[in-house]
């Protein structure tokens, strides 16, 4: 989930401003993970099923 769309439980603000320390905090700990942290669940599954279907053409095409 990206930051953009989270609100703040202690400040009601949006996290993406970073109003209070609890927003700062959880911000710099969105940033800090890995680069599929933001998409979804239903990307990721896309992403699969295009590399498992490149791999297959890959092979298939060895043999």
């Amino acid at each position: 989930m990206t930051y953009d769309r989270l609100v703040c439980a202690n400040c009601a603000a949006p996290v993406s401003e970073g109003r209070c320390p609890v927003c700062r905090a959880n911000r710099q700990r969105l940033q800090q993970e890995g680069p599929f942290a933001g998409l979804n669940p239903m990307a990721l599954i896309a992403l699969l099923a295009v590399l498992i279907a490149a791999l297959a053409l890959v092979a298939h095409q060895t043999v």
